[in-house]
């Protein structure tokens, strides 16, 4: 029986300032950095084999946080970044390749990135609120089909995130490693609509705090067996 532990990102400093954030690369606040090492004392019970993570330092930082905050929850290797194979912008420089034995490979990839938010990204979501309305900004967080302008739905996000997650991590899982997902709300609603067959009407209603660790036990077959939400 395999761990899946799911965690977003701790708040950034967009998140403290009611910012939409999308594809900016804003890095944590100081109240962010707190809340990684604390989900990092919450797994001191845990071992991870492989982690993986987004392009964006958010959830980049608060991965390394959780993984040496704790050294036992690497079971004594070493993590270590790894980019994607099909990274194209990577020109194959990616050689070294040091002992699999010490090490724990930090996966980066584009298709754990938050939801784009195209015209709104940077902006204040209560001044949003005042120029659009309550009820069109809402429609453009929440709504599961529909895009704020120029950016992704969830539905959207869930295209691209779910295949990698289905490829890459459950192959993971399946084998028995146990593994950590650092990424975004958006990135991890998807994971957890496919996971717990979730309709388009429930998933919209799923909310996630910042650093919480969500714990599956997921058997041979990729199913839940078991879930714990560590508050």
């Amino acid at each position: 029986m395999a761990k899946l532990i799911l965690i977003r990102h701790g708040q950034s400093l967009w998140n403290a300032e009611n910012k939409f954030t999308g594809w900016v690369d804003v890095p944590l606040g100081e109240q962010g950095r707190a809340e990684a090492t604390i989900a990092s004392c919450k797994l001191k019970d845990y071992r991870v084999r492989v982690c993986f993570t987004s392009l964006l330092f958010r959830a980049i930082e608060t991965a390394i946080i959780i993984l040496t905050e704790v050294e036992d929850i690497c079971d004594g290797r070493i993590p270590i970044i790894k980019h994607q194979a099909d990274d194209e912008d990577w020109h194959g420089w990616d050689k070294y390749k040091g002992d699999p034995e010490q090490q724990l490979p930090v996966y980066l990839t584009a298709k754990l990135d938050e939801r784009y938010y195209g015209e709104l990204q940077g902006l204040n979501k209560a001044e949003t609120a005042v120029k659009f309305g309550q009820e069109q900004v809402q429609l453009w967080r929440r709504s599961y089909t529909v895009a704020p302008p120029g950016g992704e739905s969830l539905a959207d996000t869930v295209k691209r995130t779910v295949p990698f997650f289905c490829d890459r991590i459950l192959q993971h899982l399946i084998t028995g490693d146990n593994i950590l997902v650092v990424a975004h709300g958006n990135s991890l609603r998807a994971i957890i609509k496919h996971l717990e067959n979730l309709s388009e009407e429930e998933i919209v209603n799923v909310e996630l705090g910042t650093a919480i660790p969500i714990v599956y036990d997921i058997d041979a077959y990729g199913q839940i067996a078991n879930k714990v939400i560590l508050n």
